[in-house]
C-alpha cells in the first residue's frame, strides 16, 4: 500500500491507487499522512485551477488566454493539494456552480468551483468509495478519462482542468466496486489484518505514544520523513532519464495477453510503475526485480472474475510472471 502511494506521487500518470482492507487496518490514515511528503509544484499565483505555467494542458481557459496575448503570469510555489470528497457531497459541490444570477443580470459566466477544480494537479481521497453514490462515480470517471470537468447549466456551459490522482479506499464486506471505475485505478492494493501478536503490540503502543504527545511522536520520525521527501523529490526529477529494455516490455505484454487481460491499461500502467520504481531506488534502468514488486498490484484488479476460484488474483498475477520471466 505505501509502495504503491509514493510510486503515484512520483509518476501521477499511472492513475491513482485502490486501497481494499479489513476495517480499522490504517488504510484511510496512510493516505492522509502521505500529505507531508507532497512536494512543492510551480502554479500561477491566485488561479483558482492550480494552473501549470508551462503546460498547456493543466492550465485554465483564462491562464492560456493571458499566454495566447503574451501577459506575464506570477508564478509561486505551493504544496500538491489533497482533497477529500465526503461520499455526502452534492454534484454541484463536486463539480462547481455557475451564478445564474449574475450571468443574467450582468451577463459575465460566474463560476464557483469545485472540489475536482481544488484537486487539479493534485490528489482526490474518496473514503469507502464503494458506498458512493452512482451520478458522483459517473462524474469522476468522466473526469478522470479526459482530465477536463465540464458544468453545463441553464445554456450556460464551462470547462476546467481536472488532472488528478484518483485515491480510494474501502472494505470489500460493504460491497464490491463497479468494474468501469475499478479499472480507472492504475494499481489495487490489498490490505490485511496483521496476525504477528509482537508487530500489533508495537502498533497498539506506538498509537499510544501518539495520544500521549503528538508532537514529540511527530519529531521522533521527522528525520526519516525528511529523508524520505528528498527521495521522492530526486525520484520526480529523475523519472524521464529512467529506461526499460524492450525484451522486458515484451514479456510485460505476454503476462498481460496469458492473463487475458482486457485492453492495454494493465501494459501501460506496469511499465510506468516499473519506471517509477526504478526511479525511487535511484538507477536508470529497469529491471525484472522491479516489474516483479509492481506488477501484482498493477494487474490484480483487471482479471476476469472467477466465482470458483479460491487463488487470491495477486498469486496468480505473481505465478505467470515467474512463468514467463524464468
Amino acid at each position: 500500500m505505501k509502495l504503491c502511494l509514493l510510486l503515484n506521487v512520483i509518476d501521477p500518470k499511472i492513475g491513482g491507487v485502490m486501497i481494499m482492507g479489513d476495517r480499522g487496518t490504517g488504510k484511510s490514515t496512510a493516505v492522509r499522512s502521505l500529505v507531508d511528503l507532497l512536494p512543492e509544484i510551480k502554479v500561477v499565483y491566485g488561479d483558482p485551477y492550480n494552473s501549470d505555467p508551462v503546460d498547456p494542458e493543466s492550465m485554465g481557459i483564462e491562464v492560456r488566454e493571458k499566454v495566447t496575448n503574451g501577459e506575464e503570469l506570477t508564478i509561486a510555489m505551493a504544496k500538491i493539494n489533497m482533497v477529500d470528497l465526503p461520499l455526502g457531497a452534492t454534484e454541484d459541490r463536486v463539480c462547481g456552480t455557475i451564478d445564474i444570477e449574475k450571468a443574467l443580470t450582468e451577463g459575465v459566466k460566474a463560476f464557483e468551483p469545485g472540489l475536482l477544480a481544488k484537486a487539479n494537479r493534485g490528489i482526490l481521497y474518496v473514503d469507502e468509495v464503494n458506498l458512493l453514490d452512482d451520478h458522483l462515480v459517473d462524474v469522476l470517471l468522466d473526469s478522470a478519462a479526459s482530465g477536463w470537468n465540464t458544468v453545463e447549466r441553464e445554456g450556460i456551459s464551462i470547462s476546467h482542468p481536472a488532472r488528478f490522482i484518483l485515491i480510494g479506499s474501502g472494505n470489500p464486506e460493504e460491497g464490491e466496486l463497479r468494474p468501469q471505475l475499478l479499472d480507472r485505478f492504475g494499481m489495487h492494493a490489498q490490505v490485511g489484518t496483521v496476525r504477528d501478536a509482537e508487530l500489533r503490540v508495537k502498533i497498539v503502543e506506538e498509537r499510544a505514544r501518539f495520544d500521549k504527545n503528538p508532537k514529540e511522536f511527530r519529531d521522533s520520525y521527522q528525520e526519516e520523513q525528511d529523508k524520505l521527501q528528498q527521495q521522492i523529490a530526486s525520484a520526480r526529477s529523475s523519472l524521464s532519464s529512467v529506461q526499460i529494455d524492450h525484451d522486458l516490455k515484451v514479456k510485460i505484454s505476454k503476462v498481460c495477453a496469458e492473463l487475458n487481460v482486457d485492453g492495454l491499461r494493465g501494459d501501460i500502467v506496469t511499465n510506468r510503475a516499473a519506471k517509477a520504481l526504478a526511479a525511487l531506488k535511484g538507477r536508470d534502468k529497469v529491471t525484472a526485480e522491479d516489474i516483479a514488486t509492481v506488477i501484482p498490484n498493477c494487474l490484480r484488479h483487471r482479471l476476469r472474475k472467477d466465482p470458483l476460484e479460491s487463488i487470491d488474483s495477486g498469486v496468480l498475477v505473481s505465478e505467470k510472471f515467474y512463468e514467463v520471466f524464468s
